[in-house]
């Protein structure tokens, strides 16, 4: 109850500025629109139907972009924290593309994919990647090697070291390195999507703009925000889903 009190204060006090800031501000409401203005623009959206497509388009792309990045950074954590000599070189290297903006690799990914669907794909794989393998990596390397003896010495195979030791005690890293991925993947989609993409998010903020429609802009980037935190809260209810499944404490959402 006291989190939605807040939430809801905190949406009324946006609001008022808002309208404060579109009626004394001076501007054309053609350029910066009233939250009423933006509120019709996104029902004109809804209406055409317009919105429910991009959204599809933007989720869909998303989705194979995240999850294909996050399955092949947990692998290769998993292989590279466990065989710690091989990563004693890989380390260097991937130091120096982690902080290279996916962005700065867009001449390269369109030189040889092209323009159109994979640009935002490979954009959105590229700022999953880092935040997961980095993650599962430190969280591999960390795992007290007690445990590990402990299992050995009971007798416990390998698959059910990975299943009862490894994961659950790597999982609270690997939890953060995905909600990090999440964000910066999400962020990094809208900006793939004004790539030569024909649908999504990013291409309405794109069309919106060259028809000098800001009300239609302004709504394009509300819901890109709410879906977001949408994919966030996702992520996080999956996460304790798992902690519950391995008996681990219930962090709090």
């Amino acid at each position: 109850m006291k989190n939605l009190i807040h939430i809801s204060g905190a949406f009324i006090i946006v609001l008022v500025i808002w309208q404060l800031t579109a009626l004394t501000g001076g501007w054309n409401e053609a350029l910066f629109p009233t939250p009423l203005h933006t509120m019709l623009g996104f029902g004109e959206l809804l209406r055409d139907g317009v919105l429910a497509a991009d959204i599809t388009a933007s989720l869909g792309r998303f989705l194979i972009g995240y999850l294909a990045s996050v399955l092949l950074a947990m692998v290769l954590g998993l292989i590279l924290g466990w065989y710690k000599g091989i990563w004693a070189f890989l380390n260097p290297i991937a130091q120096v593309l982690r902080p290279i903006s996916p962005m700065a690799w867009l001449p390269f990914i369109v030189l040889f994919f092209g323009i159109g669907e994979m640009p935002a794909l490979v954009i959105i794989f590229i700022a999953a990647f880092f935040p997961v393998l980095l993650a599962t990596v430190s969280a591999v390397g960390d795992i007290d090697p007690v445990y590990l003896k402990v299992a050995r010495n009971f007798g416990i195979r390998q698959p059910h070291i990975l299943t009862k030791i490894v994961f659950p005690a790597i999982f609270p890293r690997i939890a953060t390195g995905l909600h990090l991925a999440l964000g910066t993947a999400w962020v990094f989609l809208v900006a793939g999507e004004m790539v030569g993409a024909q649908s999504g998010l990013g291409f309405l903020i794109i069309d919106a703009r060259n028809n000098l429609r800001a009300d239609l802009l302004i709504a394009a980037i509300l819901t890109i925000g709410v879906l977001g935190l949408l994919l966030d809260n996702m992520v996080r209810l999956i996460e304790q889903r798992i902690y519950r499944l391995w008996g681990m404490h219930k962090r709090r959402i």
